[in-house]
């Protein structure tokens, strides 16, 4: 898959949970998780390599988010729970070109094209 599919954003108040789905091409290669915020950089959320061999977790995120695989349905899962409003932002899954997880965006050739994850009251 050239371009990946992300899908299960939506509007949650604060402390609420979401499951955020890519479906993507699961073979030898890294799958990363990013997100943006107004005015704000780009940042790497979470990631896993398509084995399932090793994950990675931002700070920001640890002990609240889950990332998983499905490699019968091709999908990888970014489980949110506890969420904040500071968790708003669009996000992105993408490809890596590399077998194991980097938070680097430089390190991704394929880019879906993002789901709006809003957590307000």
């Amino acid at each position: 898959q050239l371009q990946l599919v992300e899908s299960g954003g939506g509007l949650v108040q604060p402390g609420g949970s979401l499951r955020l789905s890519c479906a993507v091409t699961l073979d030898y290669y890294a799958i990363g998780w990013f997100r943006q915020a107004p005015g704000q950089e780009r940042e790497g959320v979470s990631c896993i390599t398509s084995r399932g061999e090793s994950t990675y977790y931002a700070d920001s995120v640890k002990g609240r988010f889950t990332i998983s695989r499905n490699a019968a349905k091709n999908t990888v899962y970014l489980q949110m729970n506890s969420l904040k409003p500071e968790d708003t932002a669009v996000y992105y899954c993408a490809k890596s070109w590399y077998l194991y997880c980097s938070d680097n965006g430089g390190n991704y050739h394929s880019w879906g094209q993002g789901t709006q994850v809003t957590v307000s009251s």
